[in-house]
């Protein structure tokens, strides 16, 4: 009996499946703050250490929940991912993806690969549709509470997680078996198989990488932001995406339209990769 061959979808999380950032829906206003507030001060920490954005944006979670009595646990900060709010369909879209690709005779995977924090997608309504999260984490001392980074994902650092998606490695402090050399044809899910979807210029390493090795790159907009959507066909027009889309995940939008063409092209590169191997 052959093996079906493995799809993987690999989605950013802020702005591609929800409309904003996670810290957005609960953790800011715990705190006291906006969001405007919150990033601005975020930023200036940044710039004023010249330091990574998203190591500066984890430091301030850190201090303003101590500074307001918080506690910052892992229990908490999924608490705060039940909150998070999700595009039109997305609470849908695993069940319909999963169930055409069964239909189509290949699997379907979900990734997700954040600069967020993996703690608050832990506790999100879809977080059981992912076969692995690859996001940020605190180190949590003896009594659970966050004290130091533990892993700080840029847009750079997203890249590597490709190659481990890849390679059926789910450790994120892995550096060898995901730098070790493996055929194409031995490789869990080769690059041909992902769909990379993300709202942005952070995303566009990934899409770029998978792209290269002949994979399928797609930029989600919201569909109620203008400045988002030139933001998303700007990437298109550079050739620096594939696709370009509204973050619609409906049964009749053209998300569901675009993933479901590429997974039949999937399936016959398979099927004619196969026939190829025969011998008549």
């Amino acid at each position: 009996m052959r093996k079906k061959p493995i799809v993987a979808l690999i989605y950013d999380f802020d702005g591609t499946l929800s409309p904003g950032n996670m810290q957005e829906f609960g953790f800011i206003q715990a705190v006291g703050s906006t969001p405007d507030e919150f990033w601005r001060m975020s930023d200036a920490i940044a710039i004023g250490h010249d330091a990574s954005n998203v190591l500066a944006y984890m430091k301030l979670m850190y201090d303003e929940a101590h500074a307001k009595g918080i506690r910052l646990r892992k229990s908490e900060l999924r608490a705060f991912g039940a909150h998070i709010q999700l595009f039109d369909g997305v609470r849908e879209w695993f069940r319909m993806v999963n169930e055409y690709g069964a239909r189509k005779g290949v699997r379907i995977e979900h990734y997700i690969n954040s600069s967020g924090l993996k703690e608050i997608i832990e506790g999100s309504p879809i977080a059981g549709e992912f076969k692995h999260i690859f996001a940020g984490t605190f180190i949590y001392n003896s009594e659970g509470e966050a004290e130091w980074p533990g892993i700080a994902v840029d847009y750079t650092a997203k890249t590597q997680f490709l190659f481990k998606i890849s390679k059926g490695i789910f450790s994120s402090r892995d550096t060898k078996r995901v730098n070790s050399s493996i055929a194409d044809d031995e490789k869990r899910i080769p690059f041909s198989h992902m769909i990379y979807f993300g709202d942005g210029e952070t995303d566009v390493p990934c899409m770029k990488i998978v792209g290269m090795f002949g994979g399928h790159s797609v930029a989600v907009y919201n569909p109620d932001s203008q400045k988002k959507k030139a933001a998303a066909l700007k990437l298109k027009r550079q050739g620096r995406v594939e696709f370009a889309t509204p973050a619609r995940y409906t049964q009749d939008s053209r998300t569901f339209e675009l993933v479901c063409a590429i997974i039949d092209k999937i399936k016959a590169d398979c099927e004619l990769a196969r026939m190829s191997r025969m011998v008549v």
